[in-house]
């Protein structure tokens, strides 16, 4: 059966190939149709078939070509859709995490603030957070605040922390992190009392337990007393396999002006435990830290207590 006008109703015609009788045709338009439809034409008067040859291929030399069956149309179209539609989201975001750079923020909320030990906000709630620019390098900067007790610390009622390092893994189970951070106050009053630090530590870790030994030390600086500062701790954790809870444990020792003893040497310790709930962590901690009466009567800055916070990272 004829599939196609193209070509093949001219060459019947030309070479006479006239394999059924039907009556003569009244126009060309009759024989496309009957040709279409699978009929074999005669044409009995010649004088007509020169001009009806010549129109009816004109006529197929115009008509749309068929599909060709041996192609895959709809892996081209599929293909052809692929390349002209926008950048799928997924792709988007791999895109975006080819970048070197990462941003992560913290923001927390505790019954106190205590630094090694120390309480700096008078017993009072501290509102605290930072900001951390890192590179897949390893290198950081960042920053983090919380307010004080303007009335006993003496250091204003803020304080801003900024401070840059380095930080990465050596094996799977050990992790090093250097720098070097600034205290800032603020809108502390006359005088000086914004100090440097150097810092590092070295953190092992074995399934859910790890431990971090670091160390900071101040320099002589004015805001030291003309003296210089030096804190050794060690970090444990453990998580509880199967749970969401975390053991904490804290030892530090000072040596130094950032203390409230009379030899300027005082140790801290704490003991605790942190509660995930996706990126929300609750924790509960018992701190306490040595002091002495007659630098810090009725342990003001250095009595120990229960401390709460809730903090989240994202």
């Amino acid at each position: 059966m004829l599939t196609s006008i193209r070509g093949t109703l001219a060459a019947s015609v030309s070479f006479g190939v006239l394999l059924s009788a039907t009556p003569a045709l009244a126009n060309e338009a009759e024989a496309i149709a009957l040709v279409e439809a699978g009929e074999t034409i005669v044409i009995d008067d010649a004088d007509v078939v020169e001009a009806q040859i010549v129109e009816i291929s004109d006529a197929a030399e115009s008509a749309p070509t068929l599909i060709d069956p041996a192609i895959d149309w709809s892996a081209q179209s599929a293909a052809a859709e692929r390349a002209s539609a926008p950048v799928a989201d997924e792709a988007a975001n791999a895109l975006a995490d080819d970048s070197p750079l990462s941003f992560s923020a913290n923001v927390a909320l505790a019954t106190e603030y205590r630094f090694r030990g120390v309480n700096l906000s008078g017993g009072n709630f501290a509102i605290q957070g930072g900001l951390d620019l890192s590179h897949s390098s390893g290198f950081y900067i960042g920053t983090w605040g919380s307010n004080l007790d303007e009335q006993t610390v003496g250091y204003g009622s803020s304080e801003l922390d900024l401070y840059g390092g380095w930080s990465g893994n050596l094996t799977d189970a050990v992790s090093v992190d250097v720098g070097a951070i600034a205290y800032i106050y603020p809108d502390a009053g006359p005088g000086e009392f914004d100090y440097y630090e150097f810092y590092g530590s070295v953190g092992f870790s074995l399934g859910p337990v790890s431990v971090t030994p670091g160390f900071a030390y101040a320099f002589d600086q004015d805001s030291l007393g003309g003296t210089d500062n030096t804190y050794l701790y060690t970090d444990v954790s453990i998580g509880i396999p199967d749970t969401p809870v975390t053991l904490n444990g804290h030892l530090g020792y000072t040596d130094g002006f950032l203390t409230f003893t009379n030899d300027s040497k005082a140790v801290d310790w704490s003991i605790g435990a942190d509660l995930a709930v996706g990126p929300v962590t609750f924790n509960v901690s018992y701190i306490d830290v040595e002091s002495d009466a007659l630098v810090d009567p009725g342990e003001v800055f250095t009595s120990d207590a229960f401390v709460a916070s809730v903090s989240a990272s994202f």
